[in-house]
């Protein structure tokens, strides 16, 4: 696999690479090698500084190792072809070699591992609700969406139909697979669909995606904001999830137009522990005030057709069905955020849960980021799958974005500062 990525590299003019990888809270970080360095890093790894990226080491222990997963290589379409760029998503490791505990995606493989030890497999497909805003005239990010258009606007309503079009191309030339696009409900709110995948293979796509997103907006003088709530009187953004449920290789969510017994004990699983997890699903102090809202979920449910419940059983039939959830929003982090429902389904499968009655609440999703970090303290589920140190960092950042914004003289305004120009 190395001699291939390093013929790839070759074939295809690239001269630098970008060494990607994921901090605790889902940002993208890279570190980038030229071309000719590529043979090193393979074999012997990338030093950097580990202290001064969220919820890794302290000073004392700060070095870690960039593994390049060659699986991953993408040709970066929107930089120059010639002399190209290619980033690649790493494995981070000790420096002796050892693998490191807050590897987001070391650990969404392992639960993808648990799964086939258990005889199933599991595909996730994605919506990705997003808003354009326009740069003030110094290209700083303002709460000024880029068109006043409703859902499913035509141009030149639509003002964002070539946006959408070239982040869909952008993803097919890196191999992630665009299913729709449209004008969502808000002014300047787009969305994109994306093909279901493998877990790991969706949650790196996922990270590619809104690094496509922010990056052809910034080429049309747009932000690309993932905040699930940046315009507080109008629609939030979600990130609407399916999981497809396997068994020796069949689609196991339906059976006829029904769930079958398994695809429901997952689903209670997912329905049980949602307010535990709402601190990963809905990460910023702002994503509590987007639950209740425009139809997004408040309420613990589940129906078959009814979208304003937090879970639903769309129609699909056969090779297509899926369980579609409604309460995660696009600040998560998706390797966290797929380990901790696939593993949440599995306890469900485990324990034979009985799937709550349709359209019936069975609970309520946490009120404040405040709450959901006080339940996800007391989650067994959380404790047994998250390790140790990266629960305690998670949590304690998250409990430090909550006090420092409602502290705040003006809360509205620190989000705008500290949340709107990365979300």
């Amino acid at each position: 696999m190395n001699e291939e990525l390093l013929n790839f590299v070759e074939e295809n003019d690239v001269k630098f690479v970008r060494l990607a990888f994921c901090d605790i809270a889902g940002r993208l970080k890279n570190v980038s090698v030229m071309a000719e360095a590529l043979e090193h890093v393979l074999q012997d790894g990338m030093a950097f500084d580990a202290s001064l990226v969220e919820g890794f080491p302290d000073a004392q222990g700060s070095d870690l190792l960039l593994q390049p997963d060659p699986a991953t290589m993408a040709i970066l379409p929107w930089r120059p072809q010639q002399g190209r760029v290619a980033r690649c998503y790493c494995n981070v490791l000790y420096a002796d070699g050892r693998p490191f505990e807050s590897d987001v995606r070391r650990l969404l493989r392992g639960t993808v591992r648990k799964l086939a030890e258990l005889g199933f497999a599991a595909r996730i497909s994605l919506e990705c609700e997003f808003y354009l805003f326009r740069l003030d005239d110094q290209g700083q990010p303002i709460l000024a969406p880029h068109d006043q258009a409703g859902y499913l606007d035509f141009a030149p309503l639509d003002r964002g139909e070539n946006v959408r079009r070239e982040i869909c191309l952008s993803l097919e030339q890196m191999g992630i697979a665009p299913m729709s696009s449209h004008h969502e409900a808000g002014p300047g709110q787009n969305e994109i669909g994306l093909f279901a995948l493998s877990p790991l293979a969706m949650a790196d796509g996922y990270i590619s995606f809104c690094n496509a997103a922010r990056t052809v907006a910034a080429r049309y003088g747009l932000f690309a904001s993932f905040l699930p709530k940046p315009l507080k009187e109008n629609f939030g953004s979600g990130l609407h999830l399916s999981i497809s449920l396997y068994k020796d290789g069949e689609n196991i969510v339906k059976q006829g137009d029904r769930l079958s017994p398994e695809a429901a004990s997952f689903l209670q699983g997912i329905l049980s522990t949602s307010a535990e997890l709402s601190a990963f699903l809905n990460p910023l102090p702002g994503s509590y005030e987007r639950l209740g809202c425009f139809d997004a979920p408040k309420e613990v449910a589940w129906s078959y057709q009814n979208r304003a419940m937090l879970a639903r059983v769309p129609a699909d039939k056969g090779a297509f069905a899926r369980l579609e959830l409604r309460n995660p929003d696009p600040s998560m982090n998706p390797y966290l955020c797929f380990a901790l429902l696939l593993e949440a389904g599995l306890r469900g499968i485990a324990q034979g849960l009985e799937l709550c009655p349709e359209n019936k609440p069975c609970g309520s999703l946490p009120s404040s980021l405040q709450e959901a970090v006080r339940l996800a303290e007391g989650s067994q589920l959380i404790r047994e799958v998250l390790p140790k140190s990266l629960l305690s960092n998670y949590l304690s950042l998250k409990e430090r974005q909550f006090r420092h914004m409602y502290r705040a003289e003006d809360p509205q305004a620190y989000e705008l500062s500290h949340f709107f120009p990365w979300a």
